[in-house]
């Protein structure tokens, strides 16, 4: 692998007001020195623009953070980004998030994960970058049934849009990687949780609804495995491999290998949901989320699973603790500890 130095590098962020771009954003702006990060988002109301904009207003106070409010799939305006700033590094993680839309919305998907990261390959293309890292998700494994998930099996049977979306970024970047020689990593990502989060993840709709006094659907009667991944553990895991670019090198054809690599990045220890359930409504409490004496037992319902749902999902990560000696460590304890502090402070 090929060291990438981000110091007093330009940095593009797409995603930048989104959960995990927005905390990748300021990590880089805090911790590389001479960092320039430009990010763009387009804002849109998928879920509440108001915690996008507290997002924002946290990197708005770094004098080398660049915000750029538009589409990625706008070609002109990620042409002229390309153009004006010329940035080495891109981390792509602008995308139409969420499995259940995409059986509703798919104009979303196909015009973000798909036309918005083409648009993003043909930039490094003829703008050529040192290193484009994108997402890809956990959700590509589809209805595998061998856990743990490893990024050596096969991957053709997406059970949702979004999938396939994903799916199809990893075929493309590896298009691109071996046609025009950019060295890109694609990681697939594990249920990611924190402070700040989506509202539209489990635990934040969990921790909405036991807060206004209403049931929480439980699926697959809480036998839902999930390897929860705290944001932070990802953030650490994204900038590691920012900074090793699959190698480029000939093949005995003479073209390009192509300098491709994807990695999972989780948690590599499932928790069950009924669990994660449980501590989260004990740490809600702890935090005065939710009252003292409140009856868990009767705001809990389990239910069967839902379509494009899959029961169990974990990460195999040998591979990303073998190429950068990582491997998420936060506690889901001390992870809903973090989500329940910031919670309170945020709504209450």
């Amino acid at each position: 692998m090929s060291n990438v130095n981000l110091e007093n590098k330009t940095i593009l962020v797409t995603g930048a007001a989104g959960f995990i771009g927005s905390y990748l954003s300021q990590r880089l702006l805090e911790e590389i020195k001479g960092v320039k990060v430009i990010g763009i988002d387009n804002m849109n109301d998928y879920y509440d623009v108001s915690l996008k904009e507290y997002r924002l207003k946290l990197l708005s106070k770094y004098e080398h953070f660049i915000f750029i409010k538009g589409s990625i799939a706008d070609k002109a305006l990620i042409t002229s980004i390309f153009q004006e700033y010329k940035p080495e590094v891109v981390v792509n993680l602008a995308a139409q998030a969420g499995v259940r839309y995409s059986i509703t919305n798919p104009d979303a998907y196909i015009e973000s994960n798909l036309i918005g990261f083409y648009n993003i390959l043909e930039a490094c293309r003829h703008y050529p970058v040192e290193h484009l890292v994108y997402a890809s998700s956990s959700s590509v494994y589809g209805s595998n049934k061998k856990v743990p998930y490893s990024t050596d099996d096969k991957v053709d049977n997406p059970v949702s849009l979004y999938a396939a979306t994903k799916k199809s970024n990893e075929l493309m970047a590896h298009a691109y990687s071996k046609l025009y020689n950019i060295p890109s990593t694609g990681l697939r990502f594990f249920t990611v949780y924190g402070p700040a989060g989506r509202p539209d993840m489990a635990y934040f709709g969990f921790t909405n609804k036991l807060r206004e006094g209403k049931k929480i659907q439980i699926f697959n009667y809480g036998n839902c495995m999930r390897d929860f991944t705290y944001v932070d553990d990802i953030v650490e895991g994204i900038i590691r491999v920012m900074q090793k670019a699959p190698d480029k090198s000939t093949g005995e054809d003479g073209l390009p290998l192509p300098p491709y690599k994807i990695y999972n990045i989780g948690n590599n220890s499932p928790e069950n949901l009924l669990e994660f359930v449980d501590i989260l409504q004990q740490e809600l409490i702890r935090a005065d989320v939710l009252p003292k004496d409140y009856d868990f037992e009767a705001h809990k319902e389990l239910v069967a699973m839902q379509p494009g749902d899959v029961p169990v999902t974990y990460a195999d990560t040998s591979a990303l603790e073998r190429d950068f000696g990582f491997k998420p460590s936060t506690s889901l304890r001390d992870g809903l500890r973090k989500f329940a502090q910031w919670y309170k402070k945020f709504y209450l």
